[in-house]
């Protein structure tokens, strides 16, 4: 059964292909690709993020508060109608990410996030996370506004499943068609060749990695793929933007 609750701290890191490729290298001595990841292959991940009318949970976000909160629909590639997907409710306290999610079918994950009425319960769902949820929903009055997806490459450490460090690249998003089964395409968030790297550990990072980074040159920076596409969106104009517009 995947894993479905996460308690972890996060530190991310931008960079060329060039730093990727060195860095990715170096990594490989201490860890091994994600069973997705065979052949150094890529696998997508695409989301719904849901906010108000007035974006008041990124926009809280972005004021960069000591507790912070999101609710997001995820998927691998591009799901049917019926395939399994996870409805996810993300906070961070003081650094600390705390992410709680539940199994869902892509129409059920649809009308909880959109009505907040419960799903009648089913053996693949986790019904304290559900309760969570429906709780939340209580709170904001959410609908779907931005489609963003990347292309991943992730690394266990092989002594440790307490590491994880993740690669993203071809960071994508709209807002039209905010929806999971509409097909995998949008504007992109960052330049090409762009990668955003995240270090993700229960606790301290070990002594090799530190050192690693270190010596590499690379330092922590401030990234979250729905607030730099949120920033992106106000400062061209395109908030509103529709399908149709984008077609002309």
């Amino acid at each position: 059964m995947a894993i479905e609750v996460f308690n972890r701290y996060e530190s991310k890191y931008l960079m060329d292909s060039q730093a990727f490729q060195m860095i990715y290298n170096r990594l490989l001595e201490y860890m091994e690709p994600d069973e997705h990841n065979k052949n150094e292959r890529f696998y997508s991940i695409s989301n719904i993020y849901y906010d108000t009318k007035h974006d008041t949970l990124i926009r809280n976000s972005l004021s960069k508060p000591k507790y912070k909160e999101k609710l997001r629909i995820r998927a691998y590639g591009v799901p049917e109608a019926n395939a399994k997907v996870y409805l996810e409710l993300k906070k961070k306290v003081f650094g600390l990410v705390n992410k709680r999610r539940t199994s869902l079918r892509l129409n059920e994950a649809y009308a909880f996030a959109g009505t907040g009425a419960v799903p009648e319960l089913q053996p693949y769902m986790n019904k304290q996370v559900l309760m969570e949820i429906e709780y939340f929903l209580r709170r904001y009055d959410l609908q779907p506004k931005v489609y963003l997806a990347y292309d991943r490459l992730a690394l266990f450490c092989k002594n440790s499943r307490d590491l994880r460090i993740t690669f993203d690249t071809n960071i994508r998003s709209r807002r039209y068609d905010v929806r999971l089964e509409a097909g995998d395409y949008g504007e992109q968030l960052m330049e090409q060749g762009q990668w955003l790297m995240e270090v993700k550990a229960e606790k301290t990072i070990p002594l090799w990695l530190s050192q690693l980074l270190s010596e590499l040159g690379m330092y922590r920076t401030s990234f979250s793929k729905y607030g730099n596409e949120y920033k992106k969106t106000v400062r061209y104009g395109t908030r509103q933007m529709t399908k149709e517009t984008v077609s002309l």
